[in-house]
C-alpha cells in the first residue's frame, strides 16, 4: 500500500462531495478519478497531498512516502534559471553531494588519527552509497531529457523561469516531479497546455513510471492507454472500476440497467405485499399475515437509482450564406523580432473545411488563427475574407477582456443577438453554469470558468466561419460531447486550435501542422490519421538514414546517365554520411567506452572500501573516497557528452535522410 482513503467526508454548506469515502492504492498502480465537473476529484487530490483537510476521515500515508501534485493551475515558479530550478527540485540529491563536497574538504584539515577523522570518513561513504543509488551521475542528463520531452529548447535551459508563460509554467512543475519520482503521483489535468508532441511523450513516461499514479483528465486516450482503474464519484458517493476509462464509461451503463431492473422488480414485490395488507388486514384470519408483511416491508431496503443528470443540447445560430472561398492568404509573412513564423505561405480556405492546427507551443498557431480572423494584419503578403465571410472567434484572451462587474447571465446576454438571446440560458447549463452560477460576477469567476464564458458568447453569435483556439481546456466530458454534436451538424467552415484528439477526431476533414523553422503543411483526413502519417514519415527517414548508401540507384540521383557517374555519385554520398556522421559516432563509442570504464572502477573502489583492512586504515579509506568522488565528478560529465552527441546523431541522420 502507498496510501489509503478511510472514511472521508467532505462538504460545502448542505452540499455533500463524499460521505464514508475509502479506498487503497497500491504500488504501481494507474487510477483515474472520474466524473463531472464539480464532483470532488481535486478537492480529493488536495485532501490527499494535505493542502486540504477532510471535514471527517483520514488518509493513511505510510512513513517517508513521498506525494507529488501537480494542481490544475496557480502554478507560477520564477527566480531561477529553468534547469536550476528541476535539478533544485531534488534537493536532496544535490544537497547531499554538496555535504559529501563539504565533508571531504573538513577530512583534509582533520588529523588522520582522530576519532573525528574515522567518524567524517564514515559518514562520507554512507551518503556516497546513497548517492550511488540514485544514480546522481546522471541526474543532469536525464533533467535535460525531461525538459526536451516536455518541449522546452536547450536554450530555454538558461532563461528564468519568470520568463515562462501559465502553460509553460505547469510543464516545469511537471519536469519537477518526474525528475523527484515520488511513490505516489497526482496529477490534475497535466495535458491541458501540452501540444501533441508532448502528450505523446508524457504518455511514454507514465506507463513506464515505476510509482502509483493518480490521474484527472478530460483526454480520454490518455486514460485509456494508461489507467488499470478506475474511481467514479457521482452525487457524494464513489464507485469502482477494475479497467480504463472506457471500460467504466460502458460498465456504469450496465450497473444502471441491471440496478433499474432490480429496483422495478422490488416495486412490484412492493406493490403485491401491500396489496395483500390492504386485502386481508381487516380479516381476523389474516391478521396476522397481514401484520407480518407490514413489519417484511419495514424492513426492505429500498434500491435507489440516482437520475442522471440532464443532459443538454444547442445548437449553433443558422450560419449566414457566404461564398465558396472562406479566407485567403497569399505569400504572407509573418515574424516577432528574430522569430519568423511565416515567410511567403499560401493557405486557402473553402467552405466546408473543417480544420484542426495541430503543432507545438510557439510555432505559431494562435498567431495564425489572428490572421485568419482578421484581428492581427501580416508583415507582408495579402489577406482576404471570402464573399460574406462572417467570423465568430474564440481565443484564450478573450477571457481577459470581460466585465468583471457583470454577472455571467448579463454577460452572455450582451453577446447574443435578438435571436440567440432565447437560447442564453440552455446553453449556459451545456458548459456547466446552472442554477445561481449565472448570477456570479465575472470579477469572482476562475480562469477556466471566465474562459468558458467567453466560449458562450462567441457560440451564441451567427458566423459562417469559426476560430478556436484551445476550446475544450475547461470543459468537462459532458460539455465537450455536447460542442462536438454541435460542430457535427453546423453546416459552416471552423479551425478549431486543440490536441485533444478525442473530440477532433469526428469532426475534422483537415489538419494543419505547424513546424519550428517551417512552412505549416496541410494533411488531410483527422488527427488520429495524421499522427499515423507523421509516424510513418519518421519510420521512413530513421530506415533511410540507417540503410547504407549502396542503396541508391541512378534513378535517385538526377542527371546521371551512366554506371561510373552513379558509382562516383555514391561514393560521393558516402564520404559527405562520413564527414558528417563519422566524428560524432566514433566521439559516441569512445564517451561509452569511458563510461562503462568509470562504472567499473567505481564499482572495484567500492569493492575495497568493504574490505576489512581497508576500513581499518584511515589513509587508505580517504584515498579510496576521494577516488570514488573524482570518478563520479566525471561519469556525470560523460553522461551530459553522451546525451548531446546521441541527439545530434539523431538530427544529423534526420537532416541527411531529408535531403536525399
Amino acid at each position: 500500500m502507498v496510501f489509503a482513503v478511510q472514511d472521508l467526508h467532505i462538504e460545502f454548506g448542505p452540499r455533500v462531495l463524499f460521505d464514508s469515502l475509502s479506498f487503497v492504492v497500491e504500488r504501481g498502480e494507474r487510477i483515474a478519478f472520474a466524473g463531472q465537473n464539480g464532483a470532488g476529484k481535486s478537492t480529493l487530490m488536495k485532501c490527499i497531498v494535505g493542502v486540504q483537510e477532510p471535514d471527517h476521515g483520514k488518509v493513511l500515508l505510510p512513513k517517508h512516502t513521498h506525494v507529488g501534485y501537480l494542481p490544475q493551475d496557480g502554478i507560477h515558479i520564477s527566480g531561477r534559471p529553468l534547469l536550476d530550478e528541476v535539478l533544485g527540485s531534488v534537493g536532496n540529491i544535490v544537497e547531499l553531494q554538496q555535504t559529501v563536497d563539504e565533508l571531504s574538504a573538513d577530512l583534509q584539515k582533520l588529523d588522520p588519527a582522530a576519532e573525528e577523522y574515522r567518524d567524517t570518513l564514515e559518514e562520507i561513504g554512507r551518503l556516497e552509497l546513497i548517492l550511488q543509488d540514485r544514480d546522481a551521475a546522471s541526474l543532469r542528463p536525464r533533467t535535460e531529457s525531461i525538459l526536451r520531452g516536455l518541449g522546452f529548447a536547450d536554450k530555454d535551459f538558461t532563461r528564468d523561469c519568470g520568463e515562462f508563460s501559465g502553460g509553460w509554467q505547469m510543464r516545469i512543475a511537471l519536469a519537477r516531479l518526474l525528475l523527484q519520482e515520488p511513490e505516489v503521483l497526482l496529477l490534475d489535468e497535466p495535458t491541458n497546455h501540452l501540444d501533441i508532441q508532448s502528450q505523446r511523450w508524457l504518455e511514454q513516461n507514465l506507463r513506464n513510471y515505476r510509482g502509483a499514479i493518480c490521474i484527472i483528465s478530460h483526454d480520454i486516450a490518455l486514460l485509456d492507454n494508461l489507467v488499470t482503474r478506475t474511481i467514479a464519484f457521482h452525487h457524494g458517493r464513489a464507485e469502482e472500476y477494475s479497467g480504463n476509462f472506457s471500460f467504466y464509461l460502458k460498465e456504469s451503463k450496465t450497473r444502471k440497467e441491471i440496478l433499474l431492473r432490480q429496483a422495478k422488480a422490488q416495486q412490484r414485490e412492493i406493490a403485491k405485499t401491500q396489496a395483500f395488507i390492504d386485502r386481508f388486514r381487516a380479516k381476523a384470519t389474516k391478521a396476522s399475515q397481514a401484520q407480518s408483511r407490514i413489519k417484511q416491508l419495514e424492513k426492505i431496503e429500498l434500491i435507489e437509482v440516482e437520475d442522471d443528470d440532464a443532459v443538454m443540447s444547442f445548437h449553433f445560430p443558422p450560419p449566414p450564406p457566404g461564398g465558396n472561398t472562406v479566407v485567403h492568404l497569399e505569400k504572407v509573412g509573418k515574424a516577432y523580432g528574430p522569430i519568423r513564423l511565416l515567410d511567403g505561405y499560401d493557405f486557402r480556405m473553402d467552405k466546408g473545411d473543417r480544420i484542426a492546427i495541430v503543432g507545438v507551443n510557439g510555432s505559431g498557431k494562435s498567431t495564425f488563427t489572428r490572421l485568419i480572423s482578421g484581428t492581427e494584419a501580416p508583415d507582408s503578403g495579402k489577406f482576404s475574407f471570402g464573399h460574406h465571410t462572417q467570423v465568430a472567434f474564440f481565443s484564450q484572451t478573450h477571457a481577459d477582456v470581460l466585465n468583471n462587474e457583470q454577472t455571467v447571465l448579463e454577460c452572455v446576454e450582451a453577446a447574443a443577438s435578438r435571436e440567440t438571446r432565447p437560447l442564453v440560458r440552455n446553453i449556459l447549463g451545456c458548459f456547466l453554469f446552472r442554477g445561481d452560477d449565472v448570477f456570479k460576477k465575472i470579477g469572482v469567476l476562475s480562469g477556466g470558468e471566465r474562459s468558458r464564458v467567453a466560449l458562450v458568447c462567441m457560440l451564441l453569435k451567427p458566423a459562417n466561419f469559426l476560430i478556436m483556439d484551445e476550446p475544450t481546456n475547461h470543459l468537462d466530458f459532458q460539455s465537450q460531447d455536447v460542442l462536438q454534436a454541435a460542430l457535427a451538424e453546423y453546416p459552416g467552415s471552423y479551425c478549431i486550435v486543440s490536441h485533444n484528439r478525442q473530440f477532433l477526431d469526428p469532426i475534422v476533414n483537415k489538419v494543419l501542422e505547424f513546424r519550428l523553422g517551417h512552412a505549416p503543411r496541410l494533411f488531410h483526413g483527422n488527427v488520429s490519421q495524421y499522427i499515423e502519417t507523421v509516424e510513418a514519415e519518421e519510420r521512413r527517414l530513421k530506415e533511410n538514414a540507417a540503410s547504407t548508401p549502396s542503396a541508391v540507384t541512378n534513378a535517385d540521383i538526377p542527371g546521371i546517365v551512366n554506371k561510373k557517374d552513379a558509382r562516383r555519385a555514391r561514393a560521393q554520398e558516402r564520404e559527405r554520411r562520413a564527414r558528417i556522421l563519422k566524428p560524432l559516432q566514433n566521439e559516441l563509442e569512445e564517451v561509452e567506452l569511458a563510461i562503462a570504464e568509470k562504472d567499473d572502477a567505481k564499482a572495484a573502489i567500492s569493492a575495497e572500501l568493504e574490505k576489512p583492512e581497508n576500513m581499518s586504515d584511515n589513509q587508505k579509506l580517504m584515498e579510496l573516497t576521494q577516488q570514488y568522488q573524482s570518478l563520479e565528478r566525471e561519469t556525470e560529465a560523460l553522461f551530459t557528452r553522451w546525451e548531446k552527441l546521441s541527439t545530434a546523431i539523431e538530427q544529423a541522420e534526420i537532416e541527411l535522410a531529408a535531403g536525399e
